[in-house]
């Protein structure tokens, strides 16, 4: 019994460890590309958006409906190629949780409405990515990768005080 519990609980740690790349990689494509259309949209139509916010007592709607609009589009198109991830999904998630505040908040009956909602569903995975990061194939993995070298390069070039290399040899 003991080796069928440990087995049920590695087997499927050790073939999640092979594809944690996908995960994060499933999500950002996935809310990506819906963001980067629906603000794309929204774009084009900021008269209507604008009326919309109106209509849902956002305040500013003038100033607001192009500037979400605008975090919608290039917060998709950021998530799409992992770049920003984490500030792109913090930035749509407060979208989010306006919208819901703003635009749902009249429908919510109980916690199962709540979590029915699109806009939840879609805070659960900006606060995931958030948290959670864009994974291996990003931009943000990228320019880690990049910085942690130029970085680990400027301390191997820096002389420590007291060594032969920095003129100085303690005496």
């Amino acid at each position: 019994m003991n080796f069928l519990v440990r087995w049920l609980i590695d087997w499927p740690r050790r073939v999640a460890g092979h594809l944690s790349w996908l995960a994060p990689l499933f999500a950002r494509v996935t809310v990506g590309w819906v963001f980067l259309w629906s603000g794309w949209g929204k774009l084009h139509s900021l008269p209507q958006v604008t009326e919309n916010f109106i209509g849902w007592g956002i305040s500013f709607p003038q100033l607001l409906a192009p500037f979400v609009s605008g975090v919608e589009f290039f917060g998709g198109l950021f998530l799409l190629v992992g770049l920003l991830t984490r500030l792109s999904a913090g930035a749509l998630g407060i979208t989010m949780i306006v919208a819901i505040a703003s635009a749902k908040w009249a429908q919510v009956d109980s916690l199962e409405t709540l979590l029915g909602f699109d806009e939840f569903e879609y805070l659960a995975l900006f606060l995931w990515l958030a948290i959670a990061s864009a994974g291996p194939l990003s931009v943000d993995h990228w320019l880690q990768r990049w910085f942690d070298r130029r970085s680990d390069q400027r301390l191997r070039r820096t002389p420590r005080v007291g060594s032969a290399s920095s003129g100085f040899s303690g005496q």
